[in-house]
């Protein structure tokens, strides 16, 4: 433990100076007025767009961060498959045809670097070694399933990572065969993510056995899960202390179960997890970034990609239950992480969500993502469409 501070304090001292200087904003500087879920939402889109424009390697797709340290990262392929989906939404709602674009130019890239036998490769795109990746093929499902209602071309992709996904799957739902080096080893429950591209790409081909394949993989994180709604093997690095980024993720891939089937073991099975991550989340909003089995914070650091995605299954169970109080939580979530978003300045940072807050927190340590960004425009959507406003920005 005193290694490790050492090692911190000393990553500290050597980052640049504009680096400490928002290490030490985040930490004793005043908090940002709420902007507000419309103006998060359009100040999040600008900053996509100046991410794709960004990329490093320049080839359609969404560069993965920017970073305090070095700047903008290569793109990366799995992130870019939901963006496209949430960037498609918005567009429809928007009837912007410029922002359709942006998308069907990420899912052009995606089909463009899609393996021959259908799947997808992990990390960023010049990440070695390239090889197949379950949860990245998973996640680029969603994104190829809101394209194919535009193009033949995209429905012919989703089929064939589709079908890879299913010839990888093991009998009882989960998927063991493939590891990648992106994550830790083993079983994994928040692969009900991966299910969701599954529940999306069987509403576009129904007799593939697409639905089939994610209720069994959801049935089967189930059986991980604990009376108090813990939900065991559901970490990137430390089942015993997981992020909320990744039990954002199961908490979501449970609530599309529902949805997809409108069975109600799912929506009993989400409701329990979310009440249990409801005890961790303080009446400001703020959500410590890794919890324990008993639901107890395990990280001084806020992970604002789990608090954004946990905030849209709150609202969306809301909807579904007409519990008010998972609403609430939403909105605290929700107005958290706008409070750490600037919606004016240098196009680097408008728009964009930490990794961390504070921005030297472990996860996504100096770095803007492009995943948080979505899932902040995900979350404040769904507290708009909850509210019964209109989605418009």
């Amino acid at each position: 433990m005193l290694k490790d501070r050492i090692r911190d304090w000393r990553a500290w001292i050597e980052a640049p100076a504009a680096a400490r200087s928002a290490s030490l904003r985040d930490r004793f500087g005043t908090a940002s007025a709420d902007p507000g879920p419309r103006r998060a939402i359009g100040a999040g889109v600008e900053w996509l767009k100046t991410a794709q424009d960004n990329s490093r390697t320049r080839d359609g797709g969404v560069a993965r961060h920017f970073s305090l340290l070095d700047g903008w990262a290569s793109s990366y392929p799995e992130t870019t498959g939901y963006i496209a989906d949430t960037l498609l939404n918005i567009s429809a709602d928007e009837v912007d045809r410029a922002l359709e674009t942006r998308a069907l130019r990420m899912l052009d890239w995606l089909v463009s670097i899609q393996f021959d036998d259908g799947s997808f490769q992990g990390g960023m795109v010049d990440q070695t070694p390239k090889c197949s990746a379950t949860f990245d093929t998973g996640q680029i499902v969603i994104g190829l399933a809101a394209g194919a209602a535009l193009s033949p071309r995209y429905l012919e992709a989703m089929v064939r990572a589709g079908d890879w996904l299913l010839a990888v799957q093991d009998p009882d739902g989960c998927w063991r065969k493939i590891n990648t080096p992106f994550a830790a080893a083993g079983e994994k429950t928040y692969e009900t993510h991966v299910s969701i591209g599954l529940f999306r790409a069987a509403r576009r081909v129904p007799d593939r056995g697409y639905l089939e394949a994610a209720v069994r993989q959801v049935d089967w994180a189930l059986t991980q899960q604990h009376s108090n709604g813990w939900l065991a093997n559901c970490c990137l690095t430390d089942q015993r202390r997981p992020l909320t980024h990744t039990l954002g993720y199961a908490l979501r891939g449970i609530v599309e179960a529902h949805l997809a089937t409108k069975e109600p073991r799912f929506l009993e099975a989400a409701c329990r997890m979310a009440r249990g991550i409801a005890g961790a989340i303080a009446t400001d909003g703020r959500l410590a970034g890794r919890l324990d089995d008993g639901w107890q914070a395990r990280a001084s650091w806020v992970c604002l990609t789990g608090s954004a995605q946990i905030a849209e299954s709150m609202f969306l169970l809301a909807g579904l239950t007409d519990n008010k109080e998972f609403s609430r939580l939403g909105e605290r979530l929700n107005g958290y992480v706008r409070r750490t978003i600037v919606v004016d300045g240098t196009r680097e940072f408008r728009g964009g969500v930490k990794g961390s807050d504070p921005i030297d927190g472990w996860y996504g340590k100096w770095q803007y993502l492009n995943w948080a960004c979505k899932f902040m425009l995900d979350a404040n959507r769904a507290e708009l469409a909850y509210s019964g406003s209109p989605a418009s920005i």
